[in-house]
């Protein structure tokens, strides 16, 4: 278990516009390590689910950032490409209320499969999920909605998002303390936004040209070596 004291700034850019008080928001946690497996000598299986409210980074850790804007190809007409928003705050807040997201849910896991004492391997996955809630998808559609052209082109406005992820490393040590390993992984984005947006040179996306993009699910791949 895990408490965590949502603290926040001000309403506007200076002290005397107020601020919300503090909320608190908590985090629970189950994990299960199965060892000694029939497979063979070291394989193992860990398993871990994680429930939070209002302590969002206790489950995402490094399996998203604080934003996320992932960005593919499209068929609208116009749309130069496509683009998967997601945003992973604790909460959410507006003149006298807080809106915690809940559930929020995370399902790591790992099979851990010893190959040889040279060679070993790993297949791990995880999968979270984020609910803003009524109330709090109100007020951030409501700051999005606001921004008028840029986002006039939203037809379904929905802030929720799940995230996926599966994923291979190997492992070679031809001698002891020198390991060289080579790690695979896809990532699914799967959020509800619908319709377009449009950016300007001013607000730019990423480092992406100011265009029309299709708001879209998306999916990517990366690998990484190392030794």
């Amino acid at each position: 278990m895990a408490a965590h004291n949502n603290h926040v700034a001000y309403y506007g850019a200076t002290e005397p516009t107020g601020h919300p008080g503090d909320k608190w928001g908590w985090a629970a946690q189950l994990a299960l390590s199965i060892k000694n497996l029939p497979t063979g000598p070291g394989d193992t299986i860990n398993m871990q689910a994680v429930y939070t409210d209002g302590a969002t980074r206790y489950y995402f850790q490094s399996l998203a950032p604080q934003n996320l804007a992932m960005f593919g190809g499209t068929s609208v007409p116009g749309a130069y490409r496509s683009i998967g928003l997601a945003a992973a705050a604790d909460g959410v807040f507006g003149p006298w209320s807080w809106h915690f997201h809940g559930p929020d849910l995370g399902l790591p896991g790992r099979l851990h499969p010893q190959l040889n004492p040279y060679w070993n391997s790993a297949i791990y996955g995880a999968y979270a999920q984020l609910k803003y809630g009524s109330g709090g998808s109100a007020l951030v559609c409501a700051a999005i909605l606001g921004l008028g052209a840029p986002t006039a082109g939203i037809t379904t406005c929905n802030p929720d998002f799940d995230v996926a992820q599966l994923g291979l490393i190997t492992r070679w040590t031809p001698v002891k303390n020198l390991t060289f390993s080579a790690d695979v992984v896809w990532t699914h984005l799967d959020q509800k936004f619908d319709g377009t947006i449009t950016t300007t040179a001013a607000a730019p996306l990423v480092a992406k040209p100011a265009a029309t993009y299709q708001l879209k699910d998306q999916n990517t791949a990366s690998t990484r070596n190392q030794s």
